[in-house]
């Protein structure tokens, strides 16, 4: 085949640093808009941005010669830097050490866009732990407790 072809949809999820409600209605619309610009200026399509005080989740496609962890490094380096610029309140402001991303075939992209915009009601009833937990039991992705949370 002359040409490499791919559609790869990932779900990624990511907290504040130990949880912390830095995502407030002050930032939250503003970063979801930023997390997705910078996404499309690495050539990944941002489906959809959301999530809550304490966490982002995205759906992307990654791009076929684009390596995830950079990928998240850039994004997490960029939008700290963004998000201390925003006020005194986010001068000390961080994203958690690490991450999730779970593959999702893309006949299931819409259900994913539909559950990253219920995120709000979602939490009502639901921690970013228990959800982050759910998804390593759905994905079968074994972990250590002790090294998940930051």
């Amino acid at each position: 085949m002359p040409q490499s072809l791919s559609k790869a949809v990932l779900h990624i999820v990511f907290s504040t640093k130990h949880r912390e409600q830095f995502l407030d209605t002050n930032i939250i619309n503003e970063l979801h808009g930023y997390l997705a610009s910078c996404s499309r200026e690495l050539d990944w399509e941002c489906y959809r941005v959301g999530g809550v005080e304490d966490h982002v989740h995205l759906a992307v496609r990654q791009p076929r010669t684009a390596n995830l962890s950079d990928f998240m490094g850039h994004i997490k380096r960029t939008s700290t830097k963004w998000i201390r610029t925003k006020g005194e309140r986010y001068t000390s402001f961080s994203w958690q050490g690490g991450y999730g991303a779970f593959s999702v075939s893309a006949s299931h992209l819409d259900a994913l866009m539909k559950y990253i915009d219920g995120q709000k009601e979602h939490h009502e009833t639901m921690s970013f732990q228990e959800e982050f937990r759910m998804f390593l039991k759905k994905y079968g992705i074994e972990y250590d407790e002790r090294y998940v949370w930051d």
